[in-house]
């Protein structure tokens, strides 16, 4: 089976990289699609998966407007070339509609909900593969509802095992505590409207987390001199393994902070949009924290941070109720196997039966 994978974010190379390995090895046949915005070349390189970049991804209203039909056509031309038997892809707009004119079944998983982009894809969708919690698209007929969050795709205990080694990397000595502060840019489509954290409570976090931790800032956009001694310089494939061994991710995106989750890292958020997943991690399993970007609760998310540090025995709570929270929730790269490789009697069962994994 041919199959082809288009890439919209670095989260999404550590989604499907198990997936295309593992079915390599059964003699299928994998081609990434990309367009450059972070670091999805290194991590699909270091991750050695075949691939075809479509360029820089495009910015502002007029640049993404273009882009839609650029990389469009560059994606029905590849496509075309590579002839797959079937698209797989988080929600991809180019995946979805080049497999409507090459009439290609197209597999979407999804879970930020973000109605700008779906809107876009799910018409020439053919399954949604969703996680089995409350949400708008939980009822649509596409919809698969399975008992995992993405990031088990890649950190499950199955499939990941940290290194410790990385703490030597950056300077640091085993079971030294320390804090990973996460920005963006605020430049997706979905980031309209948003400011983020306040460079006033970025510096006040920075002050007050130093007291208790060594603090390290991870940033998509290039950082005020100020903040440039505080750097997290690591390969991008080197992350999980930090993140695993840190105290607290303090951050303003969702991907870390569920990843944080599976890893059993505390995390702090503060963002506008709620995240189905994230809540669920919040409320049920108590994982991570959750405020919006006000100041009054960014000074809060700090507050918070300072209390997490000064906690006893902080990784050992985390990792208890990480476990609990993995014991309900299944492998999602095996699922994924199974359900490409039984396709299409595989989504014909599910949607019958209405069965949520």
């Amino acid at each position: 089976m041919k199959i082809l994978v288009d890439i919209g974010h670095p989260a999404h190379v550590h989604l499907f990289k198990n997936v295309a390995k593992e079915m390599t090895r059964k003699g299928h046949e994998f081609l990434f699609t990309c367009r450059e915005k972070e670091f999805e070349i290194e991590l699909l390189e270091s991750n050695r998966l075949f691939y075809k970049t479509f360029g820089k991804k495009k910015t502002g209203a007029f640049g993404k407007l273009y882009g839609l039909f650029e990389f469009d056509l560059k994606m029905l031309k590849t496509a075309f070339l590579f002839k797959p038997d079937l698209f797989l892809s988080h929600g991809s707009i180019y995946a979805a509609h080049a497999s409507f004119f090459l009439r290609r079944p197209h597999i979407a998983l999804e879970d930020t909900f973000n109605f700008e982009q779906v809107r876009l894809y799910l018409p020439f969708t053919d399954h949604l593969i969703t996680a089995d919690y409350k949400h708008p698209l939980s009822k649509h007929p596409k919809n698969i509802s399975i008992n995992a969050y993405h990031e088990t795709a890649y950190l499950h205990p199955k499939r990941f095992k940290p290194n410790s080694e990385v703490l030597k990397e950056v300077g640091l000595t085993e079971n030294e505590p320390f804090v990973i502060l996460r920005f963006v840019s605020w430049n997706a489509t979905h980031d309209y409207g948003h400011e983020g954290i306040s460079l006033e409570r970025k510096r006040e976090a920075v002050q007050k987390f130093s007291k208790h931790a060594k603090v390290f800032i991870s940033s998509e956009k290039p950082l005020p001199d100020e903040f440039r001694q505080y750097h997290l310089k690591i390969a991008p494939d080197k992350m999980h393994d930090l993140m695993s061994f840190a105290s607290l991710l303090w951050a303003e995106s969702f991907t870390m902070p569920a990843e944080c989750s599976v890893l059993g890292t505390p995390s702090i958020v503060m963002h506008n949009t709620m995240s189905y997943y994230l809540k669920e991690q919040q409320e049920k399993y108590n994982l991570c924290y959750i405020f919006s970007e006000s100041d009054i609760d960014q000074q809060n998310a700090i507050n918070k941070g300072i209390e997490l540090l000064q906690q006893k025995n902080l990784k050992i709570i985390w990792r208890s109720k990480r476990d609990k929270m993995l014991e309900q929730k299944i492998d999602l790269t095996e699922f994924l196997i199974g359900f490409i490789e039984n396709y299409p009697v595989s989504a014909v069962a599910y949607r019958n039966i209405g069965k949520h994994i």
